[in-house]
């Protein structure tokens, strides 16, 4: 049975606070019957904070609406992110006072706070789970949607998976793509071929490396699989659909084991989509969007917020003239941010790998909570100012 998906569109029928997404992000709590399900609970609300200057996070404003709905029906919520971002959460506008409800860094201020979880996937042995998250009742999961050089796209999945473990197992993760050899030596006939191969890349994703002296390392976040290099490689350096798909995997790994941490309907996910900017917010600064504004989903299942998110999202098409400079659109196959971030980087291929690991389903019913109407004209009003 498809899973229900609550949407609020960015769009407006009338000049009316009613119509705005902060009142729609109301209509899809009221769906997700939260106030009736936190009584008596710990409720985590895991956010991206974000880092240094950037902007176009979860506005204290949305994160407000769900702290005071948790706190009509009873819930004892918290917010929580990851201890850089926590630490000068405040220049960003995310304090106590602004959110309603304390801010906590999920694996402690030194990230030593956390739970170990094992689990072998490619090198990785265990990851350890942040303890604010483990002894939480309750998880709203409260992500704002981006592009990622990683996984060419942020959602949910990624809000968990990178925010709610320690940062050794962070790296660990970031390292799966190395698992699989990319770079053969011995297929490498001399010195001016692996120049060759170094420069050929217009973004600096193959470099020496640092532990070989006669070898090259790809920096898989920065390579958009243009193929420049396999033009000279000669099968000397392989770039594989499959060391890319890796990274998304292992985050889907990871979220598992933060969900699995929490009794069956203990769990809703909200997906903010507006301001998609082409990399992470964890990278400190904002820029253009690259992406039309598509409003607000919330869900109980995982998988189903993010492919309602994502098909919403594949109408449209990447803002070209907002992409920064030292991006190309390499292909405008797949999904838009796969045109960015490279086609090996499969948003669609990494939700069938979460349905497989049963994070969810993939079907779903997507629910307008205030469908835009015809406009009445004449019942158009303006928002009177208020009185001195």
């Amino acid at each position: 049975m498809p899973s229900k998906v609550y949407w609020g569109s960015p769009r407006q029928t009338q000049l009316d606070a009613r119509e705005t997404l902060p009142a729609k992000l109301d209509l899809i709590l009221d769906e997700l019957n939260l106030r009736e399900r936190v009584n008596g609970k710990r409720v985590a609300i895991k956010l991206h904070l974000g880092f240094n200057l950037g902007y176009s996070m979860v506005h204290p404003v949305f994160v407000r609406r769900v702290v005071e709905a948790v706190l009509e029906g009873g819930g004892k919520p918290f917010c929580t992110d990851v201890a850089h971002s926590v630490s000068d959460a405040g220049k960003r506008g995310y304090t106590e006072e602004t959110l309603g409800c304390p801010l906590y860094p999920a694996a402690g201020i030194d990230e030593k706070w956390t739970v170990r979880h094992e689990y072998p996937f490619r090198g990785i042995s265990e990851f350890h789970v942040a303890g604010a998250i483990e002894e939480a009742d309750f998880l709203i999961d409260f992500a704002h949607v981006k592009g990622h050089p990683c996984t060419s796209w942020g959602g949910a999945i990624k809000n968990l998976a990178l925010g709610c473990v320690d940062g050794p197992t962070r790296s660990a993760m970031h390292d799966v793509v190395e698992f699989e050899p990319y770079y053969f030596k011995d297929q490498c006939p001399d010195e001016a071929t692996r120049v060759a191969i170094r420069e050929s890349c217009p973004y600096g994703a193959i470099v020496d490396d640092r532990q070989d002296p006669d070898g090259l390392h790809l920096h898989p976040d920065r390579c958009n699989q243009c193929m420049r290099c396999q033009a000279v490689a000669n099968g000397a350096l392989v770039i594989r659909r499959s060391n890319f798909m890796a990274f998304l995997e292992v985050v889907n790994i990871a979220t598992k084991l933060v969900l699995d941490t929490f009794e069956p309907g203990n769990v809703t996910f909200i997906n903010l989509a507006t301001h998609m900017t082409p990399v992470c917010d964890c990278f400190g600064f904002t820029g253009l969007a690259v992406l039309p504004d598509a409003g607000v989903f919330g869900s109980d299942n995982i998988v189903a917020v993010e492919k309602a998110m994502l098909d919403m999202t594949a109408r449209t098409t990447i803002i070209e003239e907002n992409l920064p400079a030292t991006m190309e659109i390499v292909s405008r196959e797949g999904h838009p941010w796969q045109w960015i971030h490279g086609q090996y980087k499969d948003p669609y291929e990494q939700l069938a790998l979460a349905e497989k690991l049963g994070l969810g389903s993939q079907a779903y019913e997507l629910v307008d909570v205030l469908p835009v109407k015809e406009p009445d004209f004449k019942a158009v009003s303006y928002i009177q100012a208020a009185p001195n």
